[in-house]
């Protein structure tokens, strides 16, 4: 009987990336940018362990497309950080990748002309020059870790990383995270469950062997000792919110009864403010009535924030300071907020 074969695919394509050496060499973390860095991981581990009362705020555009107006923003939140410092410790979002769920633009290191001619040596070498610059304004940086190899280029000026919905439960991921020498936290997954991200964040907190990359771009084995501050992250989802007391409780419950400190960040976007950005300062003010009435399990808060509200497509002439992925608070609604949120944990 004749058999009918699929075509053969077509062949990949490779090209040559600088190792994660030459591009530290050519973009050096200097001593003010080490400085922030540093005390950015060291006061989140504080606040993770609750020797720091103050609420962690990571905060800032759902992701970068335009390094400029990115660095715009980090010097409105230096200027604000210093004026909430008291209460808050604000850690800015510069989200390089971008998790798709079938297809889309995957961020400024992947495809940072936004045509799709993929020049992922600039994205990278764009990526870690803005991470100088904001540094060097003395505002630490969060991203999400994406792609394995990213943090061998970008880790150095790195002060906080998230593990996404859609990686919480990747074997990647969880041995990535256990590699880095910052604090990480892990989102619930798409479905709103907790189970997962606390299986993530026992496995992160465990030692782990793995393939990796060294500083000079060989294939490698990477030997962890695991990372000790982990935490947990509400992001809500398609069964609905999580952000309530009753969830936060639940969520409690479920980390003390796996033999984890139960410290829990709230994502007041995604599934928690049902996609509209709007329903974050809702979502905030709700945790700092928790906050208000004694729970100190919730250490922290996300919000997608950038100059200018909503989003825009990747399209015409873009507007300077909107997000072309998840629609944002603009900065004068952000600002009001925190400055809010300041004035009320004052009180406690």
């Amino acid at each position: 009987m004749k058999r009918d074969f699929l075509a053969e695919p077509a062949p990949s394509a490779t090209s040559a990336m600088p190792s994660p050496a030459q591009l530290r060499a050519g973009l050096p973390c200097d001593r003010v940018a080490a400085a922030t860095v540093a005390v950015g991981r060291a006061t989140i581990c504080d606040i993770l362990a609750r020797r720091d009362r103050r609420l962690l705020v990571v905060v800032g555009p759902c992701s970068i497309h335009d390094p400029a107006a990115a660095l715009d923003y980090a010097s409105r939140l230096a200027q604000l950080a210093r004026e909430v410092q008291p209460t808050l410790y604000l850690v800015m979002r510069v989200y390089f990748e971008k998790p798709r769920t079938s297809t889309g633009w995957k961020g400024l290191i992947n495809d940072p002309h936004m045509d799709q001619s993929f020049r992922i040596p600039e994205g990278m070498q764009l990526a870690r020059g803005l991470l100088l610059d904001v540094a060097r304004l003395g505002v630490p940086a969060a991203v999400e870790a994406l792609d394995p190899m990213s943090p061998q280029y970008l880790a150095d000026l790195v002060s906080w990383a998230a593990i996404g919905a859609r990686t919480t439960e990747s074997q990647t991921h969880r041995e990535m995270a256990s590699s880095l020498p910052l604090p990480v936290g892990f989102k619930n997954g798409t479905d709103g469950g907790v189970g997962g991200a606390i299986n993530a964040i026992r496995a992160a907190s465990r030692p782990h062997a793995f393939l990796g990359l060294d500083a000079d771009g060989r294939a490698a084995v990477v030997r962890t000792r695991g990372n000790a501050n982990i935490h947990l992250i509400l992001r809500g989802g398609s069964a609905g919110p999580n952000f309530d007391a009753a969830s936060v409780a639940g969520a409690t419950r479920a980390m003390q009864a796996a033999g984890l400190d139960p410290a829990i960040m709230v994502d007041c976007s995604h599934g928690n403010a049902g996609k509209d950005h709007r329903r974050q300062i809702t979502v905030l003010e709700d945790v700092v009535r928790q906050r208000h009435g004694g729970n100190r399990d919730i250490i922290g808060v996300m919000l997608e924030s950038f100059i200018e509200a909503g989003s825009q497509p990747l399209s015409g002439n873009l507007r300077y300071g909107c997000s072309v992925t998840d629609p944002c608070l603009d900065w004068a609604d952000t600002a009001r907020a925190l400055r809010a949120v300041h004035r009320a944990l004052e009180r406690t």
